[in-house]
């Protein structure tokens, strides 16, 4: 064979390589749902940045802004891109420690406000309390930040300090905290004094919360607990393994949440418990969302526990996250869930069984004042039916 014939054989193996490469990128492409067009103007768009922007652009950042322009466009509040220190603060507050204040926040309608203070720490200590807005972070309105942003501009290095502008009461004031090493103990019980009710707080459901609360159930147990009160208030949710591993504590056996897709796959998790150990009421209310909200509502569905408070946040999604490739990360809306009567509680939240509603003039917190008169009273029922003669 000529060498002229070998140099066309060799072009014209490359050209077929390059073609069924070409073919097979645009198979893949359209199984996405991406067709040609909208690969030329992402591309084209990039290469017109690069080329001609004033100042030569980092080709990641310009990544980072598409993804993060990909997330925006769902509408979704629960979906966001996570650069490197959002992504890590967001790993350390699920882990149990980081530098902080000591509050949790909620977003809705376009605010931001404390639903939740931690004992003992910089919030605290600054006066913060729950219902506070948050208007400002260092001068930076609230309302131009994303909700993640938000809270990645809050957290930082131990001692260092921010600024917040609160609305308090009507009054707007400026807050200057130092920021500590914030460790987060999800749960803490107690019994209340001169009865056997026990009562747990479930501040929100980070990594370890299933083995906190059986630690507590137990130990609560030890001293004597004949009922129980669970208070969700103020929990803005967190890992549903965690919410799950609670439930599978105190939910009879049965569904305690399914979690649809939207090819309509379902997982459904499950309890084994063969019966609850202790009559328990829940406090909920307006910042109870996501995981609190799967728990109270397996507990009303299988009529484990009475919910007392107010109709909480209704937050019906599961997000999963997912590392990317430069420390940084994505948290995406990939299910909704219903409780095991088959609610879908998105948007409308679940309606406690006892309403009892709070207001600044309360001198004492009412909501617990009515779980604890309803176990008090179920338990002298149950007394007198005891004590009452055969007839």
């Amino acid at each position: 064979m000529s060498k002229k014939k070998i140099v066309l054989t060799a072009m014209i193996s490359i050209l077929c390589g390059s073609m069924l490469t070409v073919l097979a990128a645009g198979v893949f492409l359209r199984s996405m749902g991406i067709y040609g067009d909208d690969v030329i103007r992402l591309f084209g768009v990039m290469k017109f940045i690069q080329s001609r922007y004033v100042d030569a652009p980092d080709t990641s950042t310009l990544v980072d802004g598409a993804i993060d322009g990909m997330v925006a466009s769902l509408g979704d509040p629960h979906s966001v891109y996570m650069p490197p220190e959002m992504f890590r603060t967001l790993r350390q507050q699920t882990e149990g420690s980081f530098g902080g204040i000591g509050v949790t926040m909620g977003f809705k309608d376009g605010t931001v406000k404390i639903i939740s203070v931690l004992d003992g720490t910089p919030g605290e200590a600054a006066g913060l309390r729950a219902g506070d807005e948050i208007l400002a972070v260092d001068g930076v309105p609230t309302s131009e930040l994303p909700s993640e942003e938000v809270a990645l501009r809050i957290r930082g290095e131990v001692g260092t300090q921010v600024t917040l502008r609160i609305l308090h009461d009507g009054a707007e004031q400026d807050v200057t905290i130092t920021r500590d090493v914030i460790q987060v103990h999800s749960v803490r019980g107690v019994m209340l004094d001169g009865t056997t009710i026990g009562y747990i707080r479930i501040a929100s459901f980070a990594e370890h919360t299933g083995d906190e609360f059986a630690a507590e159930m137990a130990r609560l147990g030890e001293a004597g607990m004949t009922s129980l009160i669970i208070d969700l208030r103020e929990n803005p949710g967190g890992l549903i393994t965690s919410c799950v591993a609670v439930a599978e504590q105190i939910v009879p056996a049965g569904p305690i949440v399914s979690v649809i897709n939207r090819d309509g796959d379902t997982e459904v998790y499950r309890s084994h418990l063969e019966a609850r150990k202790y009559p328990i009421v829940v406090l909920i209310d307006e910042n109870s969302a996501s995981a609190s909200e799967i728990l109270a509502g397996a507990l009303q569905d299988t009529g484990a526990a009475t919910i007392i408070g107010t109709t909480s946040y209704g937050k019906g999604s599961v997000q999963a996250v997912m590392p990317l490739f430069h420390d940084d990360g994505l948290k995406l809306t990939i299910a909704k869930y219903i409780t095991p009567n088959g609610r879908s509680i998105d948007g409308t939240g679940i309606t406690p069984d006892i309403v009892v509603e709070r207001s600044p003039q309360d001198t004492t917190d009412v909501q617990f004042e009515a779980a604890k008169k309803y176990l008090e009273e179920r338990s002298e029922e149950h007394t007198s039916e005891l004590q009452s003669p055969l007839i």
